[in-house]
């Protein structure tokens, strides 16, 4: 039975009534088709690659004249039927491309090389299993492999040295690209490969060949606004020799399978993620289907460098949804993990004391940058009670009645921003923070100061930017790729689908030093219990072709 009482959107209906009114079906049959699709495009915009059905529904389905079993798909209709799932056309051929492309670099064999030596130096033998160089073996020894761990395992630590190996042993150099999925991640990689260069036991000239520029995935493929397609694809490949890809589990089912699609032959990929950390915002949990489909592939590193104590434990409570372990954590006293006593808005308003005291003073852009971003509060929604636009707007205002920031209109010194949509133009993209701050070089005038990856600092008239939001809070999912020195968790009064255990764990993770959750025992409860299942054939396709007599 299908569910009655989802919301669905009016593209929902749209897209029903369009696909009902081309089929070949009539009365009760047209209006239960018409429910199936507006189902299943409720249910794509929920994040799933496709839906189950019953044989009731495939009859109904195959009867349409829209729709072709798999094996059939080469037939340009809008829908395919494999086994029991139903998928639009376009996502199908999304995880059909992926897994073909994925099984077939599993299947190609780097010459064997004798590595003991070379890891020796890099990983010096211990006494206990040392997971970054089990990691290292997977990925000098094969052309596809994944790297997942949670905060302070050493992704990127043993992916630099991965890097340095794999440059020792090629011949020639290899063309190696740095990418993730968000200009913040970028940042955050590129910060990372720099600090990590200098202490690799190696030549400098090997040094030399590894990348500290990092880009979005976007810009590495040639984004072609506002076309879904790429500059660079089957028919225009990549020149890249290894891409390495952070933050994978932000990557969704499309833009993994266009990168994957835009690969040259015999050309490397290592994915860099927490699987336990969010699935991406559009279709797919990828790095998590990966994971479990491809698991000779996969190596989790399990030792945490950096990440510990009582943040630890009630991450890992969470994480393994232990709703009661995980509230002991917050009534232990202690300051590093702790419920909030004190009034919201207050909270929020007083630890932005620093931040403004540094913006009236005009302290450099530098300095007012880091001062922001100690401390972020991070809410599950983005609309309603508690979401980030009531949080902003109550923030600004008691900002303001407190005469600490002057609210003469939208712009004003202080003022922290996200951008919310990509203009490859002025290199701005979604999820890029800047501060509104005045501009010493011309009067005063306000203007909106960034900082790139590289550090430099670049500004803009807020009349030029992009959409953007104000951003003394942001959502769980926007803070993917970042750190920051303290977290405030604020969930909202009533249980919705949003709230999950992934989505509070990625929230946990994004603290370096402490964590305050502003929220009632029975959400964070409700929370901590409810896990993110989307439905895919992912883990299935690699089966199949696994299975199949040709390979």
């Amino acid at each position: 039975m299908l569910e009655k009482s989802l919301a669905f959107s009016r593209l929902d209906n749209a897209f029903a009534r369009f696909l009902s009114q081309r089929s070949a079906l009539i009365d009760d049959q047209q209006r239960a088709f018409e429910d199936l699709a507006r189902f299943m495009s409720y249910h794509q915009s929920q994040g799933h690659n496709c839906i189950r059905i019953n044989q009731e529904h495939k009859s109904l389905v195959l009867a349409s004249g829209l729709a072709v079993l798999a094996e059939q798909a080469y037939t340009p209709l809008p829908l395919v039927v494999e086994h029991d799932r139903l998928y639009l056309h376009r996502y199908w051929h999304y995880e059909n491309q992926l897994a073909l492309k994925i099984q077939a670099m599993t299947h190609t064999r780097q010459p064997p090389q004798p590595l003991d030596t070379a890891l020796d130096r890099y990983f010096p033998p211990t006494a206990e299993i040392d997971w970054q160089r089990e990691a290292a073996k997977i990925a000098l020894t094969q052309c596809f492999s994944i790297i997942t761990g949670g905060p302070g395992t050493g992704k990127t630590t043993t992916v630099v040295k991965i890097l340095a190996l794999l440059q020792e042993l090629a011949e020639p150099p290899l063309h190696i690209a740095l990418a993730a999925p968000t200009g913040k991640a970028a940042m955050r990689l590129q910060e990372s490969i720099g600090a990590n260069k200098a202490a690799l036991p190696c030549t400098n000239a090997i040094k030399q060949l590894i990348p500290e520029t990092v880009t979005t995935l976007h810009r590495l493929l040639g984004a072609t606004p506002p076309s879904p397609y790429f500059r660079h694809d089957a028919d225009n490949p990549l020149v890249h020799d290894l891409i390495v890809v952070d933050e994978a589990s932000m990557v969704d089912l499309a833009l993994m399978s266009k990168l994957l699609a835009a690969l040259k032959r015999g050309a490397r990929l290592i994915l860099l993620g927490d699987q336990d950390q969010l699935a991406s915002v559009e279709s797919g949990a990828v790095l998590t289907d990966l994971t479990a489909a491809l698991p000779l592939h996969t190596l989790e590193l399990k030792k945490s460098h950096r990440f510990g104590g009582i943040i630890k434990e009630f991450a890992v409570a969470v994480n393994q949804q232990q709703p009661e372990a995980a509230w002991q954590c917050l009534q232990k006293p202690n300051e590093t993990v702790s419920l909030l006593a004190s009034d919201l808005i207050s909270y929020i308003a007083e630890q932005q004391n620093n931040y403004l005291m540094l913006v009236k003073n005009e302290a450099t852009f530098s300095v007012i940058y880091n001062a922001f971003n100690r401390f972020q509060v991070l809410c599950s929604n983005h609309q309603g009670k508690k979401g980030v636009r009531d949080i902003n707007y109550r923030v600004e205002q008691k900002l303001f009645a407190q005469k600490r920031i002057y609210l003469s209109g939208q712009w004003y010194a202080g003022r922290p921003i996200m951008i919310t949509q990509n203009n490859a133009a002025l290199h701005l993209y979604n999820g890029d923070i800047g501060l509104c701050l005045p501009d010493k070089d011309q009067d005063n005038k306000l203007m909106v100061f960034f900082q790139d990856a590289n550090g430099q600092i670049k500004k803009q008239l807020p009349s030029r930017l992009p959409a953007c939001e104000t951003v003394f809070a942001m959502t769980i999912h926007k803070s993917q790729g970042s750190e920051f020195e303290e977290v405030l968790l604020v969930l909202p009064d009533t249980i919705n689908p949003v709230l999950t255990k992934e989505l509070l764990y990625t929230g946990i993770t994004r603290a370096k030093k402490t964590i305050t959750l502003s929220a009632s025992k029975a959400i964070f409860t409700a929370t901590v219990s409810q896990k993110i299942e989307r439905v895919t054939g992912l883990i299935d396709k690699f089966k199949q072709v696994t299975d199949s007599p040709n390979q």
